[in-house]
């Protein structure tokens, strides 16, 4: 990334360090998930305790259990895949997108359409703000957002190769340069899941700094979330940094 925005450096380097980010072979999460907003699509909303596995250099997680007991969701880049544990293939599909990085928006999801979401979300907070040095990401900082105390603002263009809610996004930086909020809009359900997502909580762990709490908030046009709603929540009881 050319020119790449100084919040970017101070946010990297609050969250442990780019030196120290590439040490890192692999973060194993130990996670629950969940949310209201899941219902829409036919999938039970409660909490969901997973075991996730995130490659730090690479699209790739792997959720456990999942969808049940004695099971395993494989997410890549392209690919999605469920199996036993013992490696015996249950379901598989392509991940197809169009020019902009979409993928199809379907009425009611199968345990292929949840990985999708699930895995592309959880890589993807797991690796912020690292990630954002990858080739094709364009970040810009934005006008500070002043709520009681003033938060800077990234805004990240994402490239179409690169799974995520969608293409822009803005994060939230407070005066110690954490992540306390990112913006964005869940393309997978439309365009009216607009969320404010909060980060709190933030806790290191071998040198990484990692929010163990997170709730999605929807988000009126005017930036302020709904906070008497919650969309989604999700707890990190534990991580483990290879």
């Amino acid at each position: 990334m050319l020119d790449r925005p100084a919040l970017l450096d101070d946010a990297i380097a609050a969250h442990g360090g780019l030196d120290r980010w590439q040490q890192i072979d692999r973060l194993t999460l130990d996670v629950e998930i969940g949310g209201n907003i899941l219902a829409l699509k036919g999938c039970l909303p409660r909490l969901r305790r997973l075991q996730v596995e995130i490659d730090p250099h690479h699209v790739h997680a792997v959720l456990t259990p999942f969808p049940r007991a004695g099971h395993r969701g494989i997410f890549d880049r392209d690919r999605l895949r469920i199996e036993t544990d013992d490696g015996t293939p249950v379901a598989a599909r392509a991940i197809v997108r169009d020019a902009s990085g979409a993928v199809p928006r379907r009425l009611l999801w199968s345990h292929l359409d949840l990985l999708y979401f699930l895995g592309y979300a959880l890589w993807n907070y797991s690796v912020t703000p690292f990630v954002f040095t990858w080739p094709g990401f364009e970040c810009r900082e934005g006008s500070p957002w002043r709520l009681g105390s003033i938060w800077r603002t990234l805004h990240v263009r994402y490239p179409p190769d690169v799974p995520t809610h969608c293409r822009d996004q803005v994060f939230y930086f407070d005066e110690r340069h954490v992540l306390r909020r990112l913006d964005y809009t869940a393309d997978v359900f439309g365009s009216f899941a607009r969320g404010a997502h909060l980060c709190d909580d933030t806790r290191q762990f071998d040198g990484i700094l990692i929010p163990t709490r997170r709730v999605v908030h929807p988000r009126r046009r005017n930036g302020q979330p709904l906070v008497f709603l919650r969309v989604m929540e999700g707890h990190v009881h534990g991580v483990t940094i290879a």
